[in-house]
């Protein structure tokens, strides 16, 4: 791994307005009703769910939104129809950009995705063009400040359990597992009672561009905040140095 900290960059994401909290509980909404229509509502035989449990928790989403979520989900499971479409292309300068998008609708989708790209200079490029660029990882992140678990104690339960890769900051434990051995992990950490500040499978670059000239800094904020303003885009991947 990079050694590349996400830390600040998660603090700061929590830290920001109501609106930028209720975008993020719309996000996981839908991954429960995707979860639940997958396998079921009961969290005990369906890991899935379980994961995105774990996501909304440490997203300091109330646990009776997710009970109600879940519950609306079983409700309405013929009813949901999402589907999960992934957009690739470049924003200012050549920065790679991933955005993965749960829709029940392409046609809005695709044309706001593209209209986001546009308006920062960017464009949309054919799917592959940049995903090769980054490593699909399970990453965990944890606030130093969060626990008194000891770091070693900590990575050797984290490498037991399957993890590939153990990498303390100053002020954060990250943790990166294969796709496939995430859940494992994960549970494991919780088992231990330590809090996790993110916890998902996610796209990491294998390198880090920076950018230097304010224009193509400004466009590619540009991009970043129309995608994260759609209710359409779960996440949002790239290679800036932030």
């Amino acid at each position: 791994m990079s050694g590349h900290s996400k830390f600040a960059n998660i603090k700061h994401k929590k830290e920001k307005n109501d609106a930028a909290k209720g975008k993020m509980f719309t996000i996981i909404g839908k991954e429960i009703a995707v979860a639940v229509k997958e396998g079921g509502a009961d969290p005990a035989n369906n890991s899935k769910l379980r994961d995105v449990i774990a996501k909304a928790k440490a997203n300091n989403m109330p646990n009776d939104t997710i009970e109600r979520g879940i519950k609306k989900a079983a409700g309405e499971a013929s009813a949901v129809n999402y589907e999960v479409i992934t957009y690739e292309g470049y924003g200012p300068n050549g920065i790679a950009i991933i955005v993965d998008t749960l829709t029940d609708n392409k046609n809005r989708t695709a044309a706001n995705v593209r209209h986001a790209f546009t308006k920062g200079g960017g464009n949309i490029g054919t799917p592959g063009c940049v995903s090769f660029m980054f490593d699909k990882k399970g990453q965990i992140i944890i606030d130093k400040s969060e626990t008194d678990m000891d770091a070693d104690e900590l990575m050797m339960a984290a490498l037991d359990a399957g993890a590939e890769d153990f990498v303390e900051e100053d002020e954060a434990y990250e943790i990166y597992t294969t796709p496939e051995d995430f859940s494992t992990v994960r549970e494991a950490i919780e088992g231990l009672g330590v809090p996790m500040m993110e916890a998902e499978v996610t796209m990491i670059p294998q390198n880090y561009v920076e950018l230097t000239d304010e224009e193509a800094i400004k466009n590619l904020n540009k991009i970043i905040d129309l995608l994260d303003e759609d209710d359409d885009v779960q996440q949002v991947y790239h290679n800036w140095d932030e």
